[in-house]
């Protein structure tokens, strides 16, 4: 389970990262099309989102009754179903502001560093008592590195999305 796991954050970060490179420093911070947040700021949504977690698994953890991937299925839903749309919870909602790419590189590099070693070194049963999805509650280690997957998931594809509009 573990390898898999570190597979698919590998995966993931790769294709974000292949998603990332054509754009310019310019074009990071453009806006595509009205209503939309520039690449900038979806990749500092991800990065909003995805940071902290070596945090989250190393304050206040329990191991539960439930199994710890009930939420997996759910999680897909949210995330991985393109035709719904939501709104950015107000705590990871990007800044309106000029994004550097390579300092966002950095940042994704540093989450992906810190998601391998938590898929590596943690115990995937135990729930993270200070970290919870509206809707869902709290989430095991194992949920919780699968959010950041389909969250991340998510916007490659809205990534991909932006850099179309802006070069067609």
């Amino acid at each position: 389970m573990k390898a898999e796991v570190k597979q698919e954050i590998a995966k993931t970060f790769e294709q974000l990262y292949k998603t990332l490179s054509p754009f310019t420093q310019d074009e990071i911070n453009t806006i595509p099309f009205e209503e939309s947040w520039t690449a900038g700021q979806v990749t500092r949504h991800v990065i909003k989102a995805t940071s902290g977690f070596h945090k989250v698994c190393d304050s206040n953890t329990k191991k539960l009754e439930e199994a710890n991937d009930n939420k997996i299925p759910a999680l897909k839903e949210i995330f991985l179903n393109f035709n719904t749309k939501y709104n950015s919870p107000d705590f990871i909602y990007p800044e309106t502001k000029e994004f550097d790419k390579i300092e966002l590189l950095l940042h994704l590099k540093n989450i992906e560093k810190e998601m391998l070693d938590i898929a590596e070194n943690y115990d995937f049963t135990l729930t993270c008592m200070d970290f919870e999805i509206p809707g869902l509650g709290n989430l095991t280690i194992y949920e919780l590195l699968n959010f950041g997957v389909f969250h991340t998931q998510r916007h490659i594809r809205q990534l991909k999305n932006i850099y179309r509009a802006l070069n067609t």
